[in-house]
């Protein structure tokens, strides 16, 4: 039978560049994620500073994962979404959290959590594109995750770190 609905695999190419495509949207919201926080706690130099910082990172990875898509046939946005887009995006998770965690410490540790979740989420991510350029021979890809994926394992170790720093705390003597 010719006329077959069966659903069609994604080509080679299509996949990277479905991989790429998704590695730029998960960058955007792990800048949006840390410029959240910074926003949350400007009383906390060491977090605002700190977070607004490493958000640069995803930041430059979003222009650098636009540059590469386009040899995939992508048409990426170069330019990270704008603080004002992604704060406003970020403010209903923040509702959110809120009525579920009044005291602010408590919204301090579910935002460090979340932050560090979606981190995980862009390290997994960046090895999965890693392994498949190295299995694909594509040095430009391959050196992209290579000088990136440093980077993103850094913000998710620091967001680790403020974990453990704020939760005892935070849990203890609220």
């Amino acid at each position: 039978m010719s006329g077959s609905s069966a659903p069609r695999r994604p080509s080679r190419g299509t996949r990277i560049g479905m991989a790429i495509e998704e590695l730029h949207r998960s960058e955007n919201d792990l800048a949006g994620a840390l410029l959240n926080l910074s926003d949350q706690q400007k009383a906390n130099h060491e977090i605002f500073y700190v977070a607004r910082d490493v958000a640069r990172w995803s930041q430059e990875h979003v222009r650098r994962l636009a540059e590469i898509g386009r040899d995939h046939d992508l048409e990426l946005d170069p330019e990270p979404e704008d603080e004002t887009a992604l704060l406003s995006r970020l403010k209903q998770k923040t509702s959110e959290l809120t009525g579920r965690f009044h005291e602010p410490g408590l919204l301090l540790l579910a935002d460090l959590r979340h932050l560090h979740r979606v981190a995980a989420g862009v390290s997994l991510d960046w090895e999965v594109l890693a392994q498949t350029a190295q299995a694909m021979r594509d040095v430009e890809l391959l050196e992209l995750a290579e000088d990136c994926h440093p980077q993103t394992l850094r913000q998710m170790r620091w967001a680790n770190a403020q974990v453990k720093e704020t939760a005892a705390q935070i849990m203890v003597t609220g």
